[in-house]
């Protein structure tokens, strides 16, 4: 199964346990999600926003004393019924280009899934943009690299004098205008 995150609005099914027939309607679009099935002849569809899924997550998927048979890209909600498969492959060739792609295009943060369905952020975050940890300027192509001496970089900061040296009687000289 392979959706194409920067063709959207996309239509697509999606298995669901408690429908009728076993199978969802998903409309996804960049700013909301509707979904429609049915439930004992009763049709019903859900409206929600894209800004109410949590994110869009790595998920291994097989049985749990198993190995993994697959690796899928899901659009997380906070309750899993909700939750939306985007992408699922045998091999995890393309995953991480179509896990940072569905990011992007959905602006939501990218989650990896445990084993145990805990979710967690893979990279440091401070509000919608991604943080690292802060790397040392080189000095050589600075706007102010022509302006200030090499030098002032080389100096040492002075420390004062145990005994500071007072001058007491002198008169001093000021220069007035």
């Amino acid at each position: 199964m392979r959706l194409d995150p920067f063709s959207l609005p996309v239509r697509f099914e999606a298995a669901d346990e408690a429908a009728d027939e076993r199978l969802r309607v998903i409309d996804l679009h960049r700013e909301r999600v509707v979904m429609r099935r049915s439930v004992r002849g009763m049709h019903m569809a859900l409206n929600l926003p894209v800004a109410g899924f949590r994110g869009v997550a790595i998920r291994l998927t097989g049985k749990a004393d198993e190995p993994p048979n697959a690796i899928s890209v899901v659009l997380e909600h906070g309750d899993p019924a909700l939750s939306l498969p985007l992408f699922s492959s045998d091999t995890g060739d393309d995953i991480v280009v179509e896990w940072q792609s569905w990011g992007r295009v959905l602006g939501l943060p990218l989650l990896v899934a445990e084993r145990d369905g805990s979710l967690y952020e893979p990279f440091a975050r401070l509000g919608a943009v991604l943080i690292e940890a802060p790397t040392w300027r080189r000095r050589r192509r600075s706007a102010i690299a022509r302006r200030r001496p090499s030098a002032l970089l080389r100096r040492r900061p002075g420390t004062p004098p145990d005994q500071p040296v007072t001058h007491r009687g002198e008169r001093e000289i000021i220069a007035r205008n």
